[in-house]
């Protein structure tokens, strides 16, 4: 598999007078391949937009080599941006007294694409995204989840080798954000020669689009692998759910005889007249024993689901808080 991009011990710092030089990015290396949606996440002041301008070849690196597509971001920074694009969740699509087709094909000639195959490719775009029947539709008068796939197409209709998606979803409805996730990665699949790099702050996108990620922090690279491997690492430890409908548990001896097998929490539920038992186990089959104590005080379990750990859990145990605590830049 072809690699899209190399980063290896890029450092970036930032110097402003007299004061101490900032270091947004301190030696991180990681590659991105060809046919592979890449997550880069971490909480604001991470250092992720530092990287993506670089990657953008909107900025330089102080030290450390990057290559896109093969070419230098220092050297052949011409060369990088005829097979990449950007795509930021949030901005304009273009100028509001424009139509959807009018903006997209101003956008097209920047790139220097002949019209005829630009209005092929704005019609392709628009059709997969279905806005097709909106294109004389004038951006000013498009709503948010309308203006945000438009945004996407213009990031698509130069048909990049490399696309950058910082935020593609923000502040979109759940059906609005699932149309975009469908079609970045349809959008990948179309071409093996393709590469998507994302960051997001919803950690359940990234769990499902991406085949890799790294989580920076503080400039530093915590975390580089795939969703699944990075979620093993925290699974030592196994949760388990129970649901029982006899209400609340009173019984000492009970919880007694429970908690010396595991950490557990329960919550009833007055409504329901359930409760619901949440178990931490050090070792998986010690289910058996809880389970045997419940049937031996006639306890009918209505419901046993194991809880998997999520890249959430992977981020608070590597950052220290959760996306929505995160500070500010």
């Amino acid at each position: 598999m072809d690699k899209a991009i190399e980063v290896k011990n890029l450092r970036r710092i930032y110097k402003k007078g007299k004061a101490e030089p900032f270091i947004a990015v301190d030696d991180i290396s990681f590659d991105v391949y060809s046919d592979e949606i890449f997550g880069l996440l971490g909480p604001n002041g991470a250092g992720k937009t530092t990287i993506i301008k670089i990657l953008s070849t909107l900025l330089y690196p102080t030290e450390g080599t990057v290559k896109v597509g093969g070419y230098d971001v220092v050297k052949e920074s011409d060369k990088i941006r005829h097979i990449i694009n950007l795509v930021s969740g949030g901005e304009s699509a273009g100028y509001g007294i424009l139509t959807v087709k009018e903006s997209l094909w101003m956008f097209s000639q920047f790139y220097g694409i002949e019209t005829n195959e630009a209005m092929k490719r704005i019609e392709k775009y628009l059709k997969i995204v279905e806005m097709w029947n909106s294109r004389n539709t004038l951006l000013n008068k498009l709503s948010t989840g309308m203006m945000q796939r438009i945004n996407l197409v213009r990031g698509l209709v130069s048909e990049p080798k490399i696309l950058f998606l910082d935020e593609p979803t923000l502040g979109l409805d759940i059906e609005g954000a699932r149309i975009i996730r469908n079609i970045v990665k349809e959008w990948v699949k179309e071409n093996k020669e393709r590469a998507v790099v994302l960051t997001t702050h919803y950690m359940a996108e990234a769990d499902e689009l991406c085949d890799r990620i790294a989580i920076i922090n503080r400039g530093k690279l915590v975390a580089y692998d795939s969703p699944e491997s990075l979620k093993q690492t925290i699974s030592i430890e196994k949760f388990f759910e129970i649901t029982t409908p006899l209400g609340e548990i009173s019984d000492k001896d009970l919880i007694k005889e429970m908690n010396s097998k595991s950490s557990i929490n329960f919550t009833h539920y007055p409504e329901s007249g359930e409760t619901i038992i949440l178990l931490r186990l050090k070792e998986e089959k010690e289910i058996a024993h809880i389970i045997s104590t419940l049937e031996d005080n006639n306890i009918e379990i209505k419901s046993l689901r194991k809880i998997e750990p999520t890249l959430e859990d992977v981020f608070i145990k590597l950052v220290g808080r959760r996306f929505e605590d995160e500070e500010k830049d």
